[in-house]
């Protein structure tokens, strides 16, 4: 049976509970010491075997509970407060982070954060859980930028075609992968263009493409002769207006997102659009990963090897059973009253259609969260051969690590 941190502290929880019970009154104290100087050496053999028996079990029944952890397991190891300095303002692809934070939950609107207790299977872990929003709320600088300005965060979103490009600047150590698919789409007028099926037959009927920015993937499916430099329109900044009003475009969204925007809540629009996501074209990097500075990992090591088997948990939790942690984002979207508006309906679809897309899920095991080494390599190529500027110091096992997943955690 393979050890793991979680055994670990189920054992020692376990020992310290039996010590707890026999300090609990003198009778039963002097009844166990008169036992134990009669037959202590059978004794020690069997309760040995029992233990480990209860230990085995004890871990089994929390790991089907969903319990990561028990009061007061991460306060000892972890900071007072775990930042995670998210990418967006809050949402269903964000939901594992507010899986773990407790129902004490408060919400900051001039920061926008949202803070509670770090919880593990509805149990308090002793220590708190802030998790802030990004884009806007952070004048839309990278979290990984965010990180390096401001060291109170412990967990930052990272991308791994970002953290290939930004590796000199602001290197990231991704630690868990909540998300096995990125969410990020292409998205096109269906009625406009009934034979276009995917992304290269965008390319190929010359579509304007209107995304964020440009680079990353934009330059790597020109490169790959998806699309040409010249379809890539880098001037969209979130609004609907220009799809709405010009259905000749194509667009960059989230599949668990804007096709229930476009048909339930942009009435000039009312429909859903056709889609393909990046993933599925060939552009398969890890988005929203969880990441850290790679200076703080040996300060971080006994906080993430608890941490992290409690965020696969919870990124399983959710996906089950997201109404609790969906009225929380919901509720806090609603708090922060800014131009972001979540609703019930948006949240529900969010988490259906990353169940139904595999968005949530395993990695080409059992397990929740890992990252398969050839497929961060695959994008380090990508990058590298569109042409983009890739440092000599970036590798597999510098950007990733999968030392601190469960592998026993999955859905």
């Amino acid at each position: 049976m393979k050890t793991n941190p979680l055994t670990k502290l189920l054992a020692l929880l376990f020992a310290m509970a039996l010590v707890a019970a026999a300090c609990g009154g003198s009778d039963s104290t002097e009844a166990s010491s008169d036992d134990s100087s009669e037959s202590s050496d059978s004794a020690d053999e069997s309760s040995d075997d029992e233990a480990m028996e209860d230990d085995e079990a004890m871990e089994d029944d929390a790991m089907e509970d969903g319990d990561g952890a028990h009061s007061g397991a991460l306060a000892d190891v972890c900071p007072a407060n775990v930042v995670i300095q998210t990418d967006w303002f809050p949402e269903a692809e964000h939901g594992a982070m507010y899986e773990m934070i407790g129902d004490d939950y408060t919400v900051d609107p001039g920061n926008k954060t949202t803070s509670g207790s770090l919880i593990a299977g509805g149990e308090d872990t002793g220590v708190d859980i802030e998790v802030r929003a990004g884009g806007p709320a952070i004048g839309f600088a990278a979290p990984r930028v965010q990180a390096y300005t401001d060291d109170s965060i412990t967990i930052a979103y990272s991308s791994l075609d970002a953290q290939v490009l930004a590796w000199d600047d602001a290197p990231m150590l991704t630690v868990m992968a909540p998300l096995e698919i990125n969410p990020q789409m292409i998205m096109w007028d269906a009625d406009t263009y009934p034979d276009v099926e995917s992304i290269a037959d965008l390319g190929e009927a010359g579509v304007t493409i209107n995304v964020f920015g440009g680079g990353g993937f934009s330059d790597i499916f020109v490169a790959q002769g998806i699309w040409s430099a010249d379809q890539v329109d880098p001037s969209y900044d979130g609004s609907p207006a220009r799809f709405v009003a010009d259905n000749s475009i194509a667009q960059q969204g989230f599949a668990s997102a804007e096709p229930f925007n476009y048909e339930n809540v942009f009435e000039d629009y009312g429909k859903a659009p056709a889609f393909q996501l990046l993933h599925d074209a060939g552009f398969q990097t890890y988005s929203q990963t969880l990441a850290i500075r790679p200076d703080d990992l040996e300060t971080l090591r006994p906080c993430l090897e608890l941490l992290v088997p409690i965020a696969q948990q919870a990124t399983v939790n959710y996906a089950e059973n997201p109404d609790r942690t969906n009225a929380m984002i919901v509720d806090v979207v609603a708090t922060f009253d800014d131009f972001w508006v979540y609703s019930d309906g948006l949240a529900a679809y969010g988490v259906q259609t990353m169940n139904d897309l595999g968005l949530h899920g395993n990695g080409p095991d059992s397990t929740v969260g890992n990252l398969d080494l050839d497929r961060v390599q695959g994008i380090i190529d990508q990058v590298a051969d569109a042409g983009l500027p890739v440092s000599a110091d970036v590798s597999v096992d510098v950007m990733v690590t999968n030392e601190f997943i469960d592998e026993s955690i999955g859905f």
